[in-house]
């Protein structure tokens, strides 16, 4: 098998894979640089001791989108999910190196859209920082693909996700139901300049930071899915 083939089988059994050397130092050194410089006084800009968030990333700062998707993550989004696929959502997390702030088990299981309206199938609704969400019907939850650039080292000292393999494929799967007799927990370790690829349905977690090291994490969603004619992806970039 190649490579390609062995993270597209590792995506579908297990409902993630990692990519390593996406990002050189350099590029990685530019993409942080681009992120310092932004007007960080914005509604979508989260600021606390425990965590800095920006939604709408790419919206928010263009200027990291040609920075973030160089030749080698276009080419891992072509040849894992297809030509056809579009960002849908996009997100910058900093836990600073005192965080003790940790998730624990969910799955992902919103979309970011451009207002709210009554659909069939689509519900419960959310609002944060003036932006929509909703859980839609879950076969498009089942066609979306998350990309996590690791801009930090990041181990189960600084808050790697842990996940719960093959979780993705049992459709919503509520964490107080976990059966942890028969179910086995893996810390999703990446180095600085990779990438993790997951599919949100993917039981994951992250704890909290214990060695005193940040990590930064560019956080993407892609489909290609058209949603109903009402209602429009909030952040959807070709």
């Amino acid at each position: 098998m190649t490579d390609n083939e062995i993270h597209k089988f590792e995506i579908s059994e297990n409902g993630f894979t990692t990519v390593e050397n996406i990002y050189s130092d350099q590029e990685i050194e530019k993409i942080l640089l681009t992120i310092d410089q932004a007007d960080k006084n914005k509604e979508t800009f989260r600021k606390s001791t425990d965590l800095f968030a920006i939604r709408q990333f790419l919206k928010e700062i263009p200027e990291t989108v040609s920075l973030v998707f160089n030749d080698k993550l276009k080419n891992v989004v072509e040849q894992l999910f297809g030509d056809n696929y579009f960002v849908v959502k996009s997100i910058y997390f900093d836990k600073p190196e005192t965080s003790n702030w940790y998730v624990s088990y969910h799955q992902d299981l919103t979309i970011s859209v451009d207002k709210k309206i009554e659909l069939d199938n689509f519900g419960p609704w959310t609002t944060k920082q003036n932006q929509f969400a909703v859980q839609p019907p879950i076969e498009i939850l089942e066609n979306i693909y998350t990309i996590r650039i690791h801009l930090d080292d990041t181990d189960e000292n600084n808050g790697a996700l842990r996940v719960i393999p093959k979780s993705h494929s049992k459709k919503i799967y509520r964490p107080e139901t976990i059966d942890w007799e028969n179910e086995k927990e893996t810390t999703c370790n990446v180095k600085k300049g990779g990438i993790m690829i997951m599919k949100p349905l993917l039981l994951h977690s992250s704890g909290r930071t214990t060695n005193n090291k940040k990590r930064r994490v560019i956080h993407i969603e892609f489909s290609n899915q058209e949603l109903p004619k009402e209602l429009k992806w909030a952040e959807r970039l070709n």
